[in-house]
């Protein structure tokens, strides 16, 4: 069992956050990636910067642009995980897109996750049917390449997905782009219990989560939360981080009240 899939216990909900990397600075990107680990978060999501995030709302590009400004590279990217690595044991994903993959090359990108301590891929523009040659090398160095599904998805890409994404399924919670929102999709419910039924991997949620009151909506339903764009703007308004803790701390107390 790799250890992303080790979170995911019986009854117990898991909290997955989004960072970009190096964004406002490295450091302090770091340094909420310590606070997070440290109040109850169970997987970091690490945000390679990228030119074209399709798709990322506002909160997302801006973040991905002003790292990007700063220099921030995949390797840069890399040597940030390795450091947030030895500090927390907490599993790390690097979220991205294929672009920047292929331009390092395949092997060489997931031989270097594996050295710095990354456990696993997300690549929101990789469908499952032309992953076949990241699915290999990922294997290789034991990473889970992790698929998403959307409320469009088809029966045929839910079936892909149920076959071949590692870790778990990051679900989509509404068409469009990542961003906090003030709603969710009233037809959440039904997209969640669809899929349930033709998957065996644990369910994450994300795209829209900015309160308690939907992270406890979504973990009634799933078995993971994702949080991204609030926890980026609780960055923005409050350099001292301590907005972030509470926030984070919200989080984990709605998800482990959840029946």
């Amino acid at each position: 069992m790799s250890c992303i899939a080790s979170v995911f216990k019986p009854g117990y909900k898991a909290l997955i956050a989004y960072l970009t990397v190096g964004y406002p600075d490295v450091e302090t990107m770091r340094k909420a990636a310590v606070t997070l680990a440290q109040n109850g978060v169970n997987i970091i999501e690490l945000g390679i910067p990228f030119s074209d995030p399709l798709a990322d709302g506002a909160t997302i590009q801006k973040a991905s642009y002003q790292a990007l400004q700063q220099g921030v590279t995949p390797q840069v990217c890399l040597e940030v995980a390795k450091q947030l690595h030895q500090q927390i044991a907490t599993p790390l994903v690097f979220m991205t897109y294929y672009n920047p993959v292929l331009n390092f090359g395949l092997e060489a990108f997931c031989q270097s996750c594996a050295e710095v301590g990354v456990s696993g891929l997300i690549i929101p523009d990789l469908p499952p049917e032309e992953g076949e040659e990241l699915e290999a090398v990922t294997e290789k160095y034991n990473l889970d390449l992790i698929y998403l599904l959307a409320p469009t998805s088809t029966k045929e890409r839910v079936a892909l997905v149920a076959a071949r994404s590692r870790g778990f399924i990051y679900l989509v919670s509404l068409t469009g782009v990542t961003g906090a929102r003030q709603t969710l999709p009233p037809e959440l419910e039904d997209f969640v219990t669809r899929i349930r039924q033709k998957v065996k991997q644990p369910l994450c949620i994300g795209f829209g989560v900015s309160n308690p009151e939907q992270a406890s909506r979504i973990a009634s339903i799933a078995d993971g939360v994702i949080v991204g764009s609030r926890l980026i703007q609780l960055i923005e308004e409050d350099a001292t981080l301590s907005s972030l803790k509470a926030f984070t701390l919200s989080l984990r107390e709605a998800l482990d009240s959840t029946d």
